[in-house]
């Protein structure tokens, strides 16, 4: 055998040997990290009296390290945090760090988002009077500190 093809054996044994190896890599690295947030509609209504307006509850799960980016709602939003505690982030307005059982209200329009502040899952219940047929949840670009 030359060592010219000794060298090839040689290194097609490498590769193969390493195929499990990278593959098990290539599976790890592909593997999905969850959620950092959740949000889910819990119920739907329609506002009496109001054709154009509906009432959206919906239950926000936030992971420890986790966030929900910067967005505004077609109309009012009072909510509630239900579990653990985070920290509401109004656009010009100081944070407010909150727990469970404390509440919020964010008037049509606000710029806001949430940070959980705990070491395990926060949620929130969210009640949304906004304009009927539009999306409930508009994301905004974070705005850069001065």
């Amino acid at each position: 055998m030359s060592s010219r093809s000794l060298t090839f054996e040689l290194c097609l044994f490498a590769l193969v040997s390493a195929l499990p190896a990278a593959n098990t890599l290539a599976q790890v690295s592909t593997t999905p990290k969850p959620p950092l947030f959740s949000s889910k509609s819990v119920q739907s209504s329609p506002v009496t009296g109001d054709p154009s307006k509906e009432i959206l509850l919906l239950s926000v799960s936030i992971a420890p390290g986790g966030a929900v980016p910067t967005h505004i709602h077609p109309g009012d939003c009072v909510g509630s945090v239900v579990e653990g505690s985070v920290e509401l982030i109004v656009e010009g307005k100081e944070q407010r760090r909150m727990s469970a059982g404390e509440s919020y209200a964010n008037p049509r329009g606000t710029v806001h988002s949430f940070r959980n502040t705990s070491d395990s899952q926060a949620r929130l219940l969210n009640t949304l009077v906004v304009d009927k047929g539009v999306v409930p949840v508009q994301p905004v670009a974070a705005q850069p500190k001065p």
